[in-house]
Parts: C-alpha cells; sequence; structure tokens
C-alpha cells in the first residue's frame, strides 16, 4: 500500500457532480491517494470562467505534489486551468474520454433543435478554441471502445468511439502515454479496470498494458 500523502483532484464532465466520482475516489484512496472532487457549473459558465475557478481550488491546496484526473469535458478544464495558470505542483494528468481533438458529437448536437443548448458554454467554447501546451506535466489519456450513448446514436459517430467520443478524438500531443479500454464514456466512472490504470499512471507515469487492450502510440513520448 503506498502511503497517502499525494493528492488527487477530480474534475466531472457535462452536466455531471463531483459525486459521479464515489467510486473512483474510493479506489485511489485504497490506492494511496488524498482525493478532492471539485465541481462547477459545466453547462451555463464560460470555459475560462470554470478554469480560473479550478485555478482558485488548486491554489488554496496545501498539497505537493498535486495530480490531476478529469473526465470528458473535465479534462478540458484542467487543461484551460494549468494553460492559464501553471502550477509547478501538479505532477500527473489523466484525461478520460477527452473530446481534445474535435467533438463530432458535441457539433453534430448543435444542429439538432431543442437540444444545442445542452452542449453548453464552456464545451463551445471549447470546439474552436487553441489546445493548451503543458510543459512540466505527464500526460495520460483514457479512451474507450463500448459505443454505448445517446450522442454517437444520434450523430452517426464512427468506430472506435465510446458513446459520445471517438478515439481519434482523445488524441493530445505531448501525452507520456495512452491506452484504450472496451468501456463507454460513462462506464469510465465505474470501472475497476478503468480505476486501476488512473492509479498505476498517478503512481508511475505510464498504464498497465496488455495485449489485448493494445497501446495507443499516437504522438506518444517514449
Amino acid at each position: 500500500m503506498h502511503p497517502a500523502t499525494e493528492t488527487v483532484v477530480l474534475v466531472h464532465g457535462l452536466w455531471m457532480h463531483g459525486l459521479v466520482f464515489g467510486l473512483l475516489r474510493r479506489r485511489l484512496e485504497r490506492s494511496g491517494f488524498l482525493t478532492h472532487a471539485w465541481s462547477y457549473p459545466s453547462v451555463r459558465q464560460g470555459l475560462a470562467a470554470n478554469a480560473d475557478a479550478l485555478s482558485r481550488f488548486l491554489a488554496g491546496l496545501h498539497a505537493d505534489p498535486i495530480h490531476l484526473v478529469g473526465h470528458s469535458l473535465g479534462g478540458i478544464v484542467i487543461a484551460n486551468a494549468l494553460g492559464r495558470h501553471p502550477d509547478a505542483r501538479v505532477r500527473r494528468f489523466v484525461l478520460m474520454g477527452p473530446p481534445w481533438a474535435a467533438s463530432r458529437s458535441a457539433t453534430g448536437l448543435q444542429r439538432v433543435p431543442g437540444i444545442s443548448a445542452l452542449i453548453g458554454r464552456s464545451m463551445r467554447d471549447w470546439l474552436p478554441a487553441a489546445r493548451p501546451q503543458l510543459p512540466g506535466v505527464e500526460i495520460g489519456v483514457i479512451s474507450g471502445s463500448r459505443p454505448l450513448g445517446l450522442a454517437g446514436a444520434l450523430v452517426g459517430l464512427p468506430r472506435p468511439h465510446d458513446g459520445i467520443v471517438m478515439v481519434d478524438e482523445t488524441r493530445v500531443a505531448g501525452a507520456r502515454d495512452a491506452i484504450t479500454l472496451h468501456v463507454s464514456h460513462m462506464e469510465m466512472l465505474l470501472s475497476a479496470r478503468c480505476a486501476d490504470q488512473v492509479a498505476a499512471f498517478l503512481h508511475t507515469g505510464t498504464f498497465t498494458h496488455d495485449e489485448a487492450e493494445g497501446r495507443a502510440r499516437q504522438g506518444i513520448q517514449p
């Protein structure tokens, strides 16, 4: 068992709340981490405002090092927080199902009458934005290949995707490691296998790969 001396902050995705990390937090705490789940207004607030609010929360933590985990839009908020307000205490950062390169789901849903407002201000801000550069932070990316999700069905996403985000959309230039698991976008929050991979990266800077999962090497440093 690792001593609980390293802090992990988890940030949820669109239309979610920090409570969705209940299982993942317990699993990470069993792996030796002290955890915090940070919540924010993912729909009504813009990306810069949410990123700045997260930076203020991190500044108030008496912890070093700090690791960050973001699910979906949460990873985008974290990246923008670090891009706007770098924090030398942040060591490792795991993005779970991030719509990083693009979001065909969000772009498609914006054209559906009555649904476009559900995308929220932060996601609309992100789609045309320049991607943040995060030097000094070790980045790990988890994508999903189980195609279960309403957005994927409505938009008609090409596989592989997790029901909301295509695997190709999760590619982060400069990431240290990446892995694709057979989980859907929402299953990432509940999956013990996903939690094990998050813990592995936070402890070591790499995921645990096997032949069944394969390894996503695009843009990854050795």
